[in-house]
């Protein structure tokens, strides 16, 4: 039986929640309620709705759930900028993440859209 943790947009976005929970690992216990918990909040569902929304078995649900974590990853977009703005990431480690971001961006939004096409009998095949 086919798992969430095969979906190459879930793999990605759990890698994302590892680099990020690795580099807020770091950061000052003044912000432990503040950007940390913002950052990881974010990342979490990125990975989490995919999985939720995996596990609904439909295909309009999924697309629902897709995109709630392309949301969270616009707000972890913001999140790590103004990280790096308050000089809690280097631009070298803030690029890096970025980076990442943008792939798993990129990968759950490909599957949101392939999720949106409305195939006709004459389309398949």
């Amino acid at each position: 039986m086919a798992t969430h943790e095969q979906l190459k947009a879930w793999q990605v976005s759990h890698e994302l929640a590892l680099a990020v929970y690795a580099a807020t690992d770091s950061w000052p216990k003044a912000e432990l309620f503040g950007l940390t918990s913002q950052a990881r909040r974010a990342v979490h569902s990125v990975a989490a709705n995919i999985a939720e929304g995996y596990a609904k078995r439909g295909g309009r649900e999924l697309r629902r759930y897709l995109d709630i974590s392309l949301a969270s990853l616009a707000e972890l977009s913001y999140t790590l900028r103004l990280a790096r703005d308050r000089n809690l990431l280097s631009d070298s480690d803030w690029k890096a993440l970025e980076d990442l971001r943008g792939t798993a961006g990129s990968i759950v939004w490909r599957l949101y859209r392939s999720l949106g096409v409305r195939r006709t009998p004459s389309s398949i095949g």
